[in-house]
């Protein structure tokens, strides 16, 4: 019994390895599948070069404990990460706030709507480069368009926007709320408009209108991607650098950086790039959470309202 056992076993192995080849396979066979595996090579290459690689290479330069002592003692990094928390919280619900008020705006039928949509957007369509540095000037404190309107139109002398802590990031906010809510807006215009008119007919019906239709109707019906939004809002703005790079550079003193552009400064301005990937890598415990629930979210909503 024990003899017979051990060869099935055995003979039942090779059929096990074939079934494993089979499912990787799929359904292709022949030419089909010599294609396949030609197509997938190039992009499993520039991943593993491009992805792959610089993650755990990161991983490997930010393993030596002491870098975070280094870190978490240095007062850079103590401001840096109260002003990357005041920037996503504002960025975030003011950006998405915004977004959710003027969709409504823009759902309004008309050919002066569609006018003033395409007008919105172009902030988003600028390249963010030009667009950041033109703001950076704009805000000089002594000859910028800003200070210059203030006291052409009203003899107003107005403060160096860039030469405080709080104005500058202030500043920056507001920079990154004007490039990126046109943005979130057509996402939320678009959802709104996926939302069945019948809908909106019954809670007429029923006496819901105006304040009370936004509240009962539209808000429940967008709150899954609006939490979606929000995920991803937050993801994105914790890897942001262009924004306060560009226009307050970090400056005054260092005390506008967030975390991208603490990371960046370390890395080469300060020749430290252990140091710079160690600054990023406190943000994985924040990260990582928020990825996880975002997969989650829209694998239970089924990119659903």
């Amino acid at each position: 019994m024990t003899a017979t056992t051990v060869l099935d076993v055995g003979a039942s192995s090779p059929g096990k390895r074939r079934s494993l080849w089979r499912y990787w396979r799929g359904n292709l066979k022949g030419s089909e599948f010599t294609w396949a595996l030609a197509f997938s090579v190039p992009y499993i290459a520039v991943f593993l070069g491009f992805v792959a690689y610089p993650v755990f290479y990161g991983l490997w330069m930010g393993s030596d404990p002491a870098l975070y002592s280094d870190v978490f003692s240095d007062v850079i990094y103590q401001d840096t990460v109260i002003n990357t928390l005041v920037f996503v919280v504002l960025g975030v619900n003011l950006k998405l706030f915004l977004a959710l008020l003027l969709s409504g705006v823009f759902m309004r039928p008309g050919w002066l709507t569609k006018v003033m949509l395409m007008l919105f957007v172009l902030p988003w369509a600028v390249p963010q480069l030009p667009a950041f540095i033109s703001l950076h000037w704009m805000l000089n404190g002594e000859w910028g368009l800003l200070n210059n309107a203030l006291w052409i139109l009203g003899g107003i002398e107005g403060p160096s926007w860039l030469n405080e802590r709080w104005t500058a990031l202030g500043a920056a906010i507001a920079s990154h709320l004007w490039k990126w809510t046109p943005f979130w807006t057509v996402i939320l215009l678009a959802g709104r408009m996926s939302i069945p008119q019948d809908i909106y007919d019954a809670a007429k019906v029923d006496g819901a209108t105006g304040l009370n239709r936004f509240l009962f109707v539209t808000f429940p019906l967008l709150a899954n991607l609006y939490l979606v939004l929000t995920l991803l809002a937050t993801i994105f703005l914790l890897g942001d650098f262009n924004t306060v790079f560009f226009v307050t550079g970090g400056g005054p003193n260092n005390e506008t950086h967030l975390l991208a552009t603490l990371g960046i400064r370390n890395a080469f301005d300060l020749a430290r790039p252990d140091l710079g990937v160690a600054v990023v890598m406190t943000a994985l415990p924040v990260l990582i959470p928020l990825v996880i629930i975002l997969m989650r979210k829209l694998r239970t909503t089924e990119v659903q309202l």
